[in-house]
C-alpha cells in the first residue's frame, strides 16, 4: 500500500511551475504540479496517454490550438502524441497521471522550458 497527499507540503516556484512525483506504482506515478497565477506549461506532447486532474484552481487547457476552461473538479484525458499547453488562471494544483513507462523528469523539463 502507498499513502501520498496532493495537499502536504506544496511548493511553488517564482517563475515556474513545480513538478513533484507523488507516487509510482506498478502500473503508472502520479505527479502533482503546483502553479502560480499566470505561470505556463509550454506546448508539448507526452509519448503515451495521460490524465490530468484539476485538484483545486482553474487552467486553461490547450488542444491542438482549442483551449478548454478547465476547474476545480475537472478531469481531461489525452492520448500520446498529442500537442497541448497550460497557463494557470489562478494559483492551481494539478494531479498527472502518467504511465509507467513514462518519466518525470520529461515532465520537469517541459515545465523548466516553459
Amino acid at each position: 500500500m502507498k499513502v501520498a497527499s496532493l495537499t502536504d507540503d506544496i511548493q511553488y516556484h517564482e517563475s515556474r511551475p513545480t513538478i513533484q512525483v507523488l507516487m509510482e506504482t506498478e502500473t503508472g506515478k502520479e505527479i502533482r504540479i503546483a502553479f502560480k497565477k499566470d505561470q505556463i506549461m509550454k506546448e508539448h506532447k507526452t509519448p503515451f496517454p495521460i490524465v490530468v486532474e484539476i485538484f483545486e484552481g482553474a487552467i486553461d487547457f490547450g488542444v491542438n490550438g482549442t483551449i478548454h476552461n478547465l476547474k476545480r473538479g475537472d478531469l481531461i484525458a489525452l492520448d500520446g502524441g498529442v500537442p497541448h499547453d497550460l497557463r494557470a488562471i489562478e494559483t492551481s494544483t494539478v494531479r498527472l497521471s502518467l504511465n509507467k513507462a513514462d518519466s518525470a523528469t520529461r515532465v520537469d523539463k517541459v515545465a523548466k522550458n516553459s
